[in-house]
Formats: structure tokens, sequence, C-alpha cells
């Protein structure tokens, strides 16, 4: 087989980027080790900046998640028993964020593709690179139901195929420039069966933990406590779950809705960065490149970023003849990147109660949250970040729509 672009992962990376290049008139194919029922099955949050949104809107592929998602103009930030809303619309100028689920902006995007026609391989198995330092890179991989293995030859190869990938472990060991913090705290997410429970986010610092009240839908919401990484999911009953639920967010004339809880899990937290997102002519896009903890809502958008400069560099070279964007692919994105590192990791120090703390550091944490609610300068420093910050190509080019 043969395309201009081969792309491992149909998450919101790989889907985004063969919609974009498909608006260029550029050929692409994706390989998915799963299959479509479960990629638009796995339930996952979705926080979506204004320039997520405005993407997805200009290339036709929003009108699902404006009728579907919730737009919220504000956070709350929970501490010493109060609440304190950052009104992000006011502070950006009109910016907001949306909760739509990372599921349903894949099942929009898959639609899409197959109805304009693209190669979607769901199923694959043995996916390996080869050739990717040279003009000729090819993928090797067992398709659906095969028993022999298929080669796809292309210009490039996009790897967003998450952080356990082949596409990261192409690049020789000693090439790749990787940086990386554990965290020593878990998050249980919960889905539940309520009504909302309030009409945008709540962060709440804790002396018990940090807890995050969401929205998933009018009938169900997401929420998540501070445990640590290493418990056992068996351990926590749904009365524990809506025990600590309740210590960590009610307030005086307010408390939780309990519900049937439908789904939990705990995940580990951890920040990452590949730092050679270019290898020849391999790109990495998205979890492949870098994870965030999910503190700061930047996975997914982080993803749509990065695409944005992949895909505008790809079509500089296919319809101009030039690399510029190309060769500055990893240096463009890095600066985001990293930014969108620092927020989400000072989200995360100042809303977790770490045991090993000292009374002293857990009052420097409340101060932290004081300072940020009471002073206009640093609310609008977060409403600027959470909302997103702008992209910074530098380039004639722009994306044809």
């Amino acid at each position: 087989m043969r395309t201009q672009v081969g792309i491992i992962g149909a998450g919101p990376a790989g889907l985004l980027l063969s919609h974009l290049l498909h608006l260029q008139g550029i050929d692409s194919i994706i390989l998915e080790s799963r299959s479509r029922e479960e990629i638009e099955g796995t339930i996952r949050a979705g926080v979506l900046e204004q320039g997520t949104v405005d993407l997805l809107n200009a290339t036709g592929v929003g009108d699902r998640m404006m009728k579907e998602g919730h737009f919220h103009h504000g956070i709350e930030l929970q501490f010493n028993g109060k609440r304190h809303r950052i009104d992000m619309h006011e502070l950006t100028g009109g910016k907001k964020i949306t909760v739509y689920a990372q599921h349903e902006v894949i099942k929009d995007l898959v639609a899409a593709r197959l109805e304009a026609g693209a190669k979607i391989y769901f199923n694959v198995k043995d996916v390996s690179l080869h050739q990717i330092e040279t003009s000729t890179p090819k993928i090797r991989f067992l398709p659906e139901n095969g028993t022999d293995a298929e080669e796809l030859n292309c210009d490039f190869i996009a790897g967003c195929d998450g952080f356990h990938g082949p596409s990261r472990q192409a690049i020789p060991t000693n090439l790749r420039v990787e940086k990386q913090k554990i965290y020593p705290y878990g998050w249980l997410g919960i889905l539940a069966k309520t009504p909302t429970v309030n009409p945008e986010l709540i962060y709440s610092n804790h002396e018990r933990g940090f807890a995050l009240i969401s929205t998933r839908s009018p009938e169900i919401q997401r929420h998540y406590i501070q445990v640590d990484p290493k418990n056992d999911i068996a351990d926590w009953s749904d009365d524990r779950i809506w025990s600590e639920l309740h210590a960590r967010v009610d307030m005086d004339g307010w408390s939780m809705l309990d519900g049937p809880i439908i789904q939990k899990n705990i995940v580990s937290m951890r920040s990452f960065v590949c730092e050679t997102m270019r290898y020849g002519n391999l790109f990495l896009a998205g979890d492949a490149a870098h994870i965030v903890p999910p503190t700061g809502a930047k996975g997914l958008n982080l993803a749509a970023a990065d695409i944005q400069v992949l895909a505008r560099g790809l079509g500089e070279y296919y319809h101009s003849g030039e690399d510029d964007i190309l060769t500055r692919y990893a240096e463009i994105c890095l600066r985001r990147i990293w930014k969108a590192q620092r927020f989400s990791y000072w989200m995360t120090t100042m809303l977790h109660r770490n045991v090993e703390h000292s009374p002293f550091e857990y009052n420097i944490q409340l101060a932290e949250l004081d300072y940020v609610t009471s002073s206009q300068a640093a609310a609008a420093s977060l409403a600027e970040n959470y909302v997103g910050l702008p992209m910074e190509i530098k380039s004639n080019y722009s994306i044809k729509i």
C-alpha cells in the first residue's frame, strides 16, 4: 500500500490529523490496534479549550459538540470551607471552556473520516516502523483476521499511538530526550448516575485530599478524589467513595448528590515529555510525546495543538515545497507543551494534599490559593492558561478549509 502520510493511532490526534490533511487534499491512512467500538466506547472526560473548540467548528466536526457540550464560563476553587469563583469568561475577554467527552470527539471524527472515504484499519497487530530516518519510511502490520504482514509505504509517519505505542520506541534510545516526573498522587474517578451537581467544575483542596466535581451529562456525572496510587479499587466501596466526596466538598447549605456508581478506577499521575518529537520522517504527537497530570485539563488540547502544527507543516511541504514548519515542528510544539506542563504542575501541587508536607508547606498551599482568588492578576493568569494559550506558528502558510 502507498499513502502520503501514514498515521499510527485513531485517537483524537490521529483522527484530527487525517481530517485536517484531507481538507488540504493530502492522503493518509490510519492504523489502529483497537476496534472502532472500543475507541468510541472507552469513556474519558474532556475539557476543551476555546482554541480546540474553534478548530473543530471551523473544520466542520463541531455540530454535535455545540448541541451536547456544556459551556463553562468559570471554575470554582474550594479551600478552608469556602468557594471562590474564577470568572474565566470575563478575565480572558470572552473565552470559555467546553465540557465534551474525549470519546465523543472521537465519534465525531471517525464519522467524518469514514464519510469522506478515509481508510482506517482497526484491530491491526504487530505494528512496526522501518526506514524512518530515510525518505521512504514504511509501516508493517498484521491486518485484522490476516495471516501475512502488510506494508504501508509513505512519505511521512505520524506517531499518534499514545504513551505505550511503538512509534516513540522506534527512535533510538540514545537519541531520545525524555523528561519525567511521577507524582505521589492517584485519582479515583467515578461515573455516577445523578443530576448535575454544580453548573461549573469545583476544584477542592481539603486536608483529607483533593477532590474534583465535574459534569458528564445531565444524567451522569464525573467526579474524582485523591487517593494513594497504590490503592486497590476493590478496597473502595461506593459508600466509602461518597463519604470521602462529602467530606471534601460539602459546605454549609450545600451537599453532594449521591447515586449509583456505574464506573470507577484509579489512575496514577505523571508529567512526561519526549523532546525528540521528530526523528527522520517520523513525527510524534499527542500522548506519544507528552503526558500531563489531568488537573490542568490539557491532554487532549495539547494533542490538538501538536496536530495543528503538523498539519500546517505538511500542507506547506506538499503545496509549496517548503519544510520550514516541519523543520521547526518540535521547537514550535515544545514551547506550548512546557507551558502546559508548568500550568498542570502548578495546579497539581497547589491543590493536592501531600502527606509528606509539613504544616508550614500546607499553609503555603492555602496562601497560594488565597492569592489566586484575591488577586485579579493571579486569577487572570490561571484563566488565561485554563482556556488555552494562543497558537504560535510563524508562517505565511495557513490550512485551507
